[in-house]
């Protein structure tokens, strides 16, 4: 048998490197937060090109996987797909949307495609039927441009479930409970009981500026502290850093907040610059989603105007 030439060793060595190298950054790019749990977290700078920083997670059982939200477009969508066969090559079974909204839905398909089950709360299923493909059309408004969404379908849950669901995929259990009417009243809390760790979908923001527009403040307040009650260590926000239970106060405390600052800016003005502009006097800093601000404000407080 003939031996392989030294350039041709040469080649093959920098190819397994550079091979390792790729998979080693594709895989850092999910963060582990506990055995056989990952998940997008913590995006600095987040715009339109990132899924506005949406937080993505990754849940491995023995025969299969189960994502948590799926990015904004099929292009990222394919993204965390390419991160997670760099950390386990097992099928993804199962997809959970923890609400309807399209940074969070909108890579539905490319996971329909491999054959996961689509889950959703049957509220967000119903808000997805009613809105979704208007959105699609008119991503433009919200800064992502064609290039971006190409190849981007709508692909609907083809499960729902009421108030609580579990889910077993190879000896872990997941369970799906409906929170209180907080950011969305389809919203998906995804509990891992058995490793304290906690997806909250957009009910907990983390150094990001959350969207209220069809928020229930008092509800979304109650539902922060029903939380905090829950034998949880690792909460992943929808947006945000790996969080624990000082982030929901904060998050509790921001929204009594901007709700009581908004409703009096907006008793004496239509004004939408002019009420940002004042409320950020008082809100605390947060360095990510400041254009939610007005969007919330126009949302949920001018919309009658």
């Amino acid at each position: 048998m003939k031996k392989p030439s030294v350039v041709a060793v040469k080649l093959l060595v920098l190819f397994l490197v550079l091979f390792m190298a790729d998979r080693v950054a594709a895989a850092d790019r999910l963060t582990p937060i506990a055995k056989d749990i990952y998940a997008y977290v913590d995006t600095k700078g987040s715009t339109a090109k990132n899924s506005f920083g949406v937080n993505a997670g990754v849940i491995i059982g023995r025969d299969g996987i189960v994502v948590v939200d799926t990015m904004v477009s099929a292009k990222e969508a394919k993204r965390l797909i390419r991160d997670i066969q760099a950390v386990s090559r097992k099928p993804i079974k199962y997809v959970i949307n923890t609400h309807y909204h399209l940074d969070h839905s909108f890579g539905n398909s490319e996971f329909a495609k491999l054959g996961a089950v689509i889950i959703a709360q049957e509220n967000a299923g119903k808000a997805m039927a009613n809105s979704a493909q208007e959105t699609l059309k008119n991503v433009k408004e919200l800064g992502l441009t064609p290039e971006e969404m190409q190849g981007t379908a709508v692909a609907y849950p083809v499960m729902t479930y009421g108030d609580k669901m579990t889910i077993e995929v190879g000896g872990q259990q997941i369970e799906l409970i409906h929170a209180r009417h907080s950011h969305t009243d389809g919203d998906t809390l995804v509990y891992l009981p058995g490793r304290k760790v906690l997806f909250t979908g957009d009910i907990l923001f983390t150094n990001y500026h959350p969207f209220l527009g069809e928020g229930n403040i008092e509800e979304w307040v109650k539902e922060l502290d029903d939380i905090k009650a829950m034998d949880v260590e690792k909460i992943i926000p929808g947006h945000g850093p790996l969080s624990g239970k000082n982030d929901l106060e904060d998050m509790k405390k921001y929204l009594i907040l901007f709700d009581q600052k908004a409703r009096e800016l907006a008793s004496g003005s239509d004004d939408l610059p002019k009420i940002v502009a004042a409320i950020q006097k008082d809100l605390p800093q947060r360095p990510e989603g400041a254009w939610l601000i007005g969007a919330s404000i126009q949302a949920k407080y001018l919309k009658k105007r």
